[in-house]
Parts: structure tokens; sequence; C-alpha cells
């Protein structure tokens, strides 16, 4: 379980620098990182960092299509979570 949890932090902390570096990039109209990239590290299960970076820099809270998606990424993984909990050898 302590593998898990240093894992969600460690994507965590690369999701929400990732979120600040595409909202610097938006501020100044320069290259974003696609939201692609971004779903797939809330998928990673970077979606805490991201939450806490949505609400932190004001980023990403806007657009519905992103939320929707954002949301449905974070209950995918905790899905996986919970699978993987709960069935870790797939039985």
């Amino acid at each position: 379980m302590i593998y898990i949890a240093a894992l969600y932090a460690v994507v965590s902390v690369i999701t929400y620098i990732t979120y600040v570096v595409d909202k610097k990039a938006a501020i100044k109209n320069r290259r974003r990182v696609s939201e692609k990239s971004l779903h797939l590290l809330a998928l990673a299960g970077g979606w805490p960092g991201a939450l806490l970076a949505q609400q932190r820099w004001r980023h990403k809270t806007q657009k519905t299509s992103f939320r929707v998606f954002f949301w449905l990424t974070v209950i995918a993984n905790l899905a996986c979570l919970v699978g993987f909990v709960l069935y870790p050898y797939g039985g």
C-alpha cells in the first residue's frame, strides 16, 4: 500500500507542475500542454495534484467538457485502484 501512496504522490506532484506550466503558457500565449496529456496524468493517479492545481491556479475550471472528462478519469482511476486492492492477483 505504501508504494501505491508514493506513486500517487509522485504523479500528483508531476501533474500539479504540469498544470502550472500550462497555466503560465496560457497567460503568455505560448505553446500549451495538450488536454490529452493532462487527462492521462490524472488517469495515471495524478488527479489529486490536478484537482489542487485547478483550484489553486483557477485553471481548467470553466471548460465543461474538460471537467466532465476529468471526473471520468478520476472515477476510472479509483475503480482501477479498488480493483487492484480488492483483487491484487486477479482472483
